[in-house]
C-alpha cells in the first residue's frame, strides 16, 4: 500500500508545534471579542465590582479554552473531534441576566447548573424534539436574541437610565468611533485580516479612549498577582429554582438543534464523513459538560461556536489540533492575571460599540434564516407575528410584567424563551396537528447544511470569507446551519 493510503485525515493531522502555535493564535484573535463582550455585559448590567469582573473574565477565558480543547480532542463520548471552539452563548447571557435581575445572581448560577444537567437528561429525546424547531422557529428566536442583545449592549454605551452618566456624549462618541473603525477595517482589509475587523475595531476604540484620557490608570495592570485561578462559586452557594431555570432549559433544546446543524456544517467544510446522530451527541455532551462546570465558576451557558470556520476556509488548515492549541492559549490568557486587568481597562462604551456590531449581525443572521421560510403561507406569517409580539413586548417595554407573581414574571419576561415557546407551540398547531402537510421550511438539517456548503448564496445574501462574520457570538454563525430537525424527528 502506498503511504498516502494510510495517511490520517487532515482533521486528525498533528502539525509541527512551530505551525500550530501561530495558527492557534490566529483563532484566538477571532474569538477574543466574544468573551470580552459577554463579561462586560454581565458586569455592567449587574454592577459587579472590578475584582469580580476580572475574576469572571478569567473564568470565561479558561472555560472557553477547556471547552475548545474538549470539543477538538474528543475524549470518550465528549466532543465532536472537529475543529470547534466554545464561547459564551448570546441567548444564554440574556437569559442569565434576566434571571439575575428577577431573582438574584445565585439563582441565575443555579439555573445555569440545572440547564447543564438538563442537556444530559434531554439528549436521548432531542431527535424527536427537533421537528418542533424548524427554520421558522429558530429564525424567530435568533432575531429576538439579536434585538435583546442590542438593547443590553446599548446600555453599555449610554449607562443605565436615571443615572448621572446616562447619555453622556463622550460615551456615545466613543461607541460611534469604535463602530466606525470596525466598518473601516472591514472595508479595507482582506483575507485573514478581515476576520479580525471586530477585534481591531475594539483595539482602535480603546486607543482613542486612552488618548482622550477615558481609560483607567495603567498602574493597576502591574499591581497584584501575576497568576490568577478562577474562583470556585464566586457568587456564593447557588440557589436552585426549577421555575427560574425553565427559560434556559427551553433554550437548551434549541441549542441542541443548533449543535446538530453546526456539527454537520463543520464536517462538510473539513470534508469528513460522520455519523450525524453520533457526532452531534458528542458535541452536545461537550456543550453540557462545559456549561455545567462553567456554572460552578459563575459563567453563563457555554456553547459550541462556528466563529473559527472562516479561518479554516481561508487557511485551508483543517486540523482539530490547531483549535486544541487555541484552547490551550485561551486557558493561559485566563490564568495570567495582568492580561485580564488590561482587558478590564477597556471603557464600557467601547465594548458596547463592539457588541452592537456583533449582536446586530446576530439579528441579521436570524433574518437571513427567515428568508428561507415561505411567508406566502398564511400559517407561517401568523406564527411569526404572534411569536414576535410575545417575544419583543417585554424587551421593548421593560417592567411590563412587574406586577405579576414572581415565577410567572420570570417566564413571561423572558422574550427569547417566550418567543421560541410560542413559535414552537404554534408550529405544532399549524403543521403537526391533524396531519397537515409539513411546511417547505421544515427541511432536513443535513440537506440544508449540504446545500449551504455546495451551493452558497450570492454575496449580498450570505457572509463571505471577507465579511465580518466569524467574530460573532456563539449562536450567531451556528444558526446558519440550523434548520428543522430531520423530517419526522430523525437525524440522518
Amino acid at each position: 500500500m502506498p503511504p498516502a493510503a494510510t495517511a490520517p485525515h487532515p482533521v486528525d493531522e498533528v502539525l509541527p508545534l512551530r505551525r500550530m502555535i501561530p495558527l492557534g493564535i490566529q483563532h484566538v484573535f477571532v474569538m477574543a471579542a466574544s468573551p470580552i463582550s459577554a463579561v462586560f455585559l454581565v458586569s455592567q448590567t449587574l454592577g459587579l465590582p472590578s475584582a469580580l469582573t476580572v475574576n469572571l473574565l478569567s473564568a470565561t477565558f479558561v472555560l472557553s479554552g477547556l471547552g475548545t480543547i474538549l470539543q477538538s480532542w474528543g475524549p470518550w463520548k465528549f466532543g465532536a473531534r472537529l475543529p470547534f471552539v466554545m464561547l459564551p452563548g448570546g441567548a444564554p447571557i440574556v437569559l442569565f441576566l434576566g434571571i439575575a435581575e428577577q431573582y438574584d445572581i445565585r439563582t441565575a448560577v443555579g439555573a445555569v447548573i440545572l440547564a447543564g444537567v438538563f442537556y444530559f437528561v434531554a439528549l436521548p429525546l432531542f431527535a424527536r424534539l427537533l421537528k418542533y424547531f424548524p427554520t421558522l422557529v429558530i429564525g424567530i428566536m435568533i432575531v429576538i436574541i439579536g434585538v435583546n442583545l442590542i438593547r443590553v449592549s446599548g446600555l453599555l454605551v449610554t449607562g443605565q437610565p436615571g443615572s448621572p452618566a446616562f447619555g453622556r456624549p463622550s460615551g456615545i462618541l466613543l461607541a460611534l468611533v469604535t463602530i466606525g473603525f470596525t466598518v473601516l477595517f472591514f472595508r479595507v482589509l482582506r483575507g485573514g485580516l478581515a476576520q479580525l475587523s471586530v477585534l481591531l475595531g475594539l483595539a482602535a476604540g480603546t486607543l482613542v479612549a486612552f488618548l482622550a484620557g477615558a481609560t483607567g490608570g495603567v498602574d493597576s495592570v502591574v499591581a497584584g498577582p501575576v497568576l490568577s485561578v478562577p474562583t470556585f462559586l464566586p457568587f456564593g452557594t447557588p440557589h436552585f429554582d426549577i421555575v427560574a431555570a425553565i427559560p434556559l432549559m427551553i433554550f437548551s433544546i434549541a441549542s441542541m438543534a443548533e449543535a446538530t446543524g453546526q456539527t454537520v456544517v463543520n464536517a462538510e467544510i473539513v470534508g469528513k464523513d460522520i455519523d450525524v446522530k453520533r457526532a452531534a451527541s458528542r458535541t452536545i455532551r461537550g456543550d453540557g459538560l462545559t456549561s455545567l462546570v462553567g456554572g460552578l465558576f459563575g459563567t453563563p451557558l457555554m456553547v459550541t461556536s462556528g466563529e473559527n470556520i472562516g479561518i479554516v476556509r481561508v487557511s485551508g488548515v483543517r486540523s482539530r489540533f490547531v483549535t486544541l492549541t487555541a484552547g490551550a492559549i485561551l486557558v493561559v490568557i485566563g490564568i495570567v492575571a495582568p492580561i485580564g486587568r488590561v482587558i478590564s481597562l477597556i471603557p464600557a462604551p467601547v465594548v458596547g460599540g463592539t457588541a452592537l456590531v456583533v449582536y446586530a449581525i446576530v439579528m441579521g443572521l436570524g433574518i437571513q434564516l427567515l428568508r428561507k421560510v415561505d411567508f406566502h403561507q398564511q400559517s407561517n406569517m401568523v406564527i411569526a407575528a404572534a411569536a414576535f409580539a410575545v417575544g419583543l413586548l417585554p424587551i421593548l417595554i421593560p417592567g411590563l410584567y412587574d406586577k405579576f407573581p414572581g415565577d410567572l414574571r420570570i417566564l413571561l419576561g423572558s422574550g427569547v424563551a417566550m418567543g421560541a415557546f410560542v413559535a414552537a407551540i404554534l408550529n405544532v398547531v399549524f403543521h403537526h396537528l391533524g396531519r397537515r402537510p409539513v411546511d417547505a421550511s421544515q427541511e432536513d438539517i443535513t440537506q440544508l447544511a449540504h446545500d449551504e456548503h455546495h451551493h452558497p448564496a450570492a454575496p449580498a445574501d450570505r457572509a463571505g470569507p471577507h465579511e465580518i462574520r466569524e467574530p460573532v457570538d456563539s449562536r450567531a454563525p451556528r444558526s446558519e446551519g440550523v434548520t428543522a430537525g430531520a423530517e419526522e424527528g430523525q437525524v440522518r
